[in-house]
């Protein structure tokens, strides 16, 4: 009978298993990934829309020393290798960076994620009143699936800018003594004809509104009673009128803290994961960044990517490139557009956006191999787009071997994953708005299921390595 060969550590090398990262992670690791995971929950949990993300980012960039940029320029100040800046757009886009001792010409190298997500936005003229109920008119945001956000308790969040420019913060539904909101539903027993629609048709655009109060106001002539006592309770609280929502932004997001889920404690249920559980990784990891590193490091939190990256504070707009050019400014003494260029063309850049997860309860629309798993890792997607690739950047073998060599060599537990089956559908990341510099561009972030859903589930331990991943790239040296 023919022996079967041993087993050898040299052929067991040949084959790339995909286990969990909890059989693999190191007990110093599974210490860190808690810390870094309950401050990710307390960010999260404070930072609900594009601008309190924003806010909150900035409150951490200058607690550790960040500078506004804009202070440099006007005192006349350079930059110098280690020096640490930040730059703002609109109060929603962020760029910080610190310098590195190779000038800016060599290139950067960049983590890059969005703040915003699938929410609810209140119309410019919102508030009516409709058989005895104050009702606030919306319009949805990015692409959600419109069923999943009735019944649930909601907030409101968001700002009304004055027309002297003051700034009126609101946030309602999120202390335990608030109110909420919702939005209602029929009720089974008068549901026949809703039955017979698709989902994506049960609940239209235009019957997403938010019950937002049911006593009127006294006065027997007054028209719009229940209207009229919620403008009431608004201008007590925060004296603005019914004028004012012209100018406001609010946005309707989910009620409540995010949670830690399972028995085992080893995920996060939390609205707006996408993406701000990557844009938080790579802020911590050049929050963390304790060394001067090679090239100068840099961490771009952008708005508008759910709806095209559109509009002034997208990447599509010139933000990047424009602080792009006063780093530059600030750190050579002549400046030049070619310089820029070859900058820009010179980097690096990891787009910094999540994946879906192998679902096993929705196995069909996945293609098993080329999944993302819970807890596996952080995951890389050499290319994204929809059905034939369209829309992505589909990064280069070269700079793919480039991120194993980096990840590898610093510990980190990573997987590669595609966003299901090649006609099933797909999506897209900012990477093609970075590649048209030239750069070397992959999608690299945290798996979910339930994506865009008004609660998301994560790992702990991707989120953990999506941190850890990018600031091994943020010190790496290309060497």
């Amino acid at each position: 009978m023919k022996k079967t060969p041993k087993k050898t550590a040299r052929t067991a090398d040949l084959s790339c298993e995909n286990k969990n990262g909890y059989e693999r992670i190191s007990p110093a690791d599974l210490k860190r990934s808690e810390e870094i995971n309950r401050l990710y929950m307390d960010f999260i949990g404070k930072a609900k829309t594009e601008r309190e993300a924003h806010d909150e980012a900035v409150a951490l960039l200058r607690a550790a020393g960040f500078a506004d940029m804009a202070e440099h320029e006007k005192n006349g100040g350079r930059l110098n290798p280690g020096d640490k800046v930040y730059r703002s757009c609109e109060g929603k886009t962020l760029l910080a960076a610190v310098l590195g001792k190779k000038p800016l010409e060599a290139g950067l190298h960049i983590v890059g994620g969005h703040t915003d997500s699938p929410r609810i936005d209140l119309k410019q003229n919102p508030l009516y009143e409709n058989s005895g109920l104050a009702l606030l008119d919306t319009h949805y945001y990015g692409g959600i699936k419109k069923y999943q956000w009735v019944t649930i308790p909601l907030a409101l969040h968001g700002v009304f800018i004055k027309p002297d420019g003051k700034k009126v913060a609101v946030t309602i539904g999120e202390d335990p003594s608030d109110p909420v909101f919702c939005i209602t539903d029929l009720l089974p027993h008068l549901a026949a004809d809703q039955y017979k629609k698709t989902i994506g048709e049960a609940i239209p655009g235009e019957g997403l509104d938010v019950v937002a109060g049911s006593i009127p106001a006294a006065g027997k002539d007054r028209k719009e009673k229940c209207k009229y006592n919620v403008l009431k309770l608004l201008s007590a609280k925060y004296g603005v009128t019914e004028a004012d929502f012209r100018s406001a932004e609010l946005e309707i997001v989910p009620a409540g803290r995010p949670r830690e889920a399972g028995l085992d404690r080893s995920m996060i249920l939390a609205y707006g994961h996408d993406d701000r559980v990557c844009a938080y990784a790579g802020l911590k990891a050049l929050l963390d960044l304790n060394v001067t590193p090679e090239y100068a490091s840099c961490v771009l939190l952008c708005d508008k990517e759910e709806i095209g990256s559109v509009g002034s504070t997208g990447m599509a707009a010139n933000f990047f490139e424009n602080s792009a050019a006063e780093l530059l400014n600030l750190t050579t003494a002549s400046y030049s557009e070619l310089v820029l260029k070859r900058a820009l063309s010179n980097s690096w850049m990891l787009s910094a956006d999540v994946n879906a997860l192998f679902d096993p309860l929705f196995p069909s629309v996945s293609e098993k191999r080329n999944s993302a798993f819970l807890n596996h890792g952080v995951c890389v997607t050499k290319y994204c787009g929809s059905r034939g690739k369209s829309g992505s950047s589909d990064a280069s073998a070269e700079f793919m071997a480039h991120i194993r060599r980096i990840f590898d060599r610093a510990g980190v537990l990573w997987q590669t994953g595609e966003l299901g089956k090649v006609d099933q559908g797909g999506g897209g990341t900012i990477a093609y708005l970075m590649a048209r510099y030239g750069m070397q561009v992959i999608d690299c972030g945290v798996g979910l299921f339930s994506m865009h859903a008004p609660m998301e589930l994560a790992g702990k331990l991707d989120i953990y390595m999506a941190y850890k991943g990018y600031l091994a790239f943020l010190k790496d040296g290309r060497k």
